[in-house]
């Protein structure tokens, strides 16, 4: 009888590590349980089926048939409510409950909801799932005035669907430019700019105060000095509220989100995490962080299903994420992590090509790049090496420079 792996989670993470356990272990059992009620689809390809741009069979990525090819046992629309850590038991919501040698724990998040009144009123959306980017699809292509909330990467998205559908629209930020805490005024500068082109307006350093709504449905979003904006389509982008409800009482470690090792590992025996959900030990940088983007994502399920089969500390996450935005006439590209930088050097080149480099006791973590993203590789390597006092370097900033050629000196 072979060994029993749960996959809580059908993501890229689960998915990964469903395929990696396959391969390790062929005569294994492998039971993947989603709260979803289709298989594995490209959450990156979602804004541009939401813009309009794709068909939904162009975002899909498996079908049932891919699964049962494999002996890969999927249960569409199943809810996980709890993991007895001591028994190795897995319960779900409709009854029942399943033994496992090894469960990875890839739930990701559920879109935080903002705490003001009529916030459920009809016509306000978040963008996570394929349920809601139909949603989204289907009303923006009749809407009259949008307005969206929350300056960060999801928020943009809804901002560039408003903009494709012709949505006249606000974009309401509580700081003075989009994603503040990795961008500069200049930088954002050039991003509100193509905003304003898409008729959608940047608004700064605005907190909600309610929602209106007549008969259930949306009317006007209204914020606490009083401003007024009338919207019939609202997206709300504020952040994730993690899935850990089913890790309680376990002896897994959470804050934010799961805590694990360098190999995905909770030190809690026999169960692993991955995705949004993890909060690991980043062996380049050397601290606990959090990324869920699609690579880094799928990675950790790689690792994840490694270890789950050949032992917890067979093989460690070492990545550097990088995350794209193609909603303008010029690319923008995050590496590393941007947000983490205790200094930051940053250089305007055109009116559309940017770029800010992040750095910490000396060494660079992270960058965003606009227009020219052909760096990105080099910068990331960098990183992977552990260079040095590059923070000493404008030199790194000149596109002329030769990466390759910085003196290297590792930590």
């Amino acid at each position: 009888m072979g060994k029993v792996y749960c996959i809580v989670g059908n993501g890229v993470a689960g998915d990964a590590a469903a395929s990696v356990i396959k391969e390790r272990d062929p005569e294994s059992e492998i039971i993947v349980f989603t709260e979803e009620g289709k298989a594995l689809y490209n959450r990156i390809l979602l804004k541009e089926f939401a813009k309009g741009k794709l068909n939904q069979n162009s975002v899909d990525i498996r079908d049932e048939d891919w699964y049962l090819n494999r002996e890969i046992d999927i249960r569409l629309n199943t809810q996980i409510t709890r993991i007895d850590s001591e028994n190795k038991i897995i319960e779900v919501n409709k009854g029942g409950h399943q033994k496992y040698d090894q469960v990875l724990v890839a739930t990701g998040g559920t879109p935080r909801e903002l705490n003001v009144p009529n916030s459920g009123a009809e016509g306000i959306h978040h963008f996570w799932t394929m349920r809601d980017t139909i949603g989204i699809r289907n009303h923006a292509e009749t809407a009259s005035f949008g307005a969206v909330i929350g300056a960060g990467l999801l928020g943009i998205d809804l901002a560039a669907i408003c903009g494709a559908h012709g949505v006249e629209s606000k974009y309401i930020m509580r700081g003075d430019v989009w994603w503040r805490n990795a961008l500069s005024k200049v930088g954002g500068e050039i991003v509100h700019k193509s905003l304003r082109d898409r008729n959608v307006l940047p608004v700064f350093n605005k907190e909600i105060e309610c929602f209106e709504e007549r008969r259930g449905k949306v009317q006007a979003v209204v914020t606490t000095d009083g401003e007024r904006h009338e919207a019939d389509f609202v997206g709300v982008a504020v952040g994730l509220d993690y899935n850990i409800e089913l890790i309680q009482n376990t002896g897994v470690e959470y804050r934010n989100g799961i805590v694990v090792d360098e190999h995905m590992f909770t030190g809690v025996e026999g169960i692993y995490a991955a995705g949004d959900i993890a909060r690991y030990h980043d062996v380049i940088i050397g601290e606990e962080l959090q990324n869920g983007s699609w690579g880094s994502a799928k990675k950790q399920g790689m690792v994840a299903g490694e270890n789950m089969v050949n032992g917890k500390d067979y093989k460690k996450f070492e990545w550097v994420p990088s995350y794209s935005i193609t909603h303008f006439e010029y690319p923008i590209i995050s590496f590393g992590h941007p947000i983490e930088g205790e200094k930051f050097l940053e250089k305007k080149y055109s009116e559309n090509e940017w770029r800010r480099l992040a750095f910490k006791h000396g060494r660079l973590i992270g960058g965003v790049l606009i227009g020219d993203v052909s760096s990105q590789s080099r910068y990331k390597k960098i990183i992977t090496e552990k260079v040095e006092q590059v923070d000493q370097e404008m030199s790194i900033l000149d596109k002329k420079i030769d990466l390759e050629k910085i003196v290297v000196k590792k930590a």
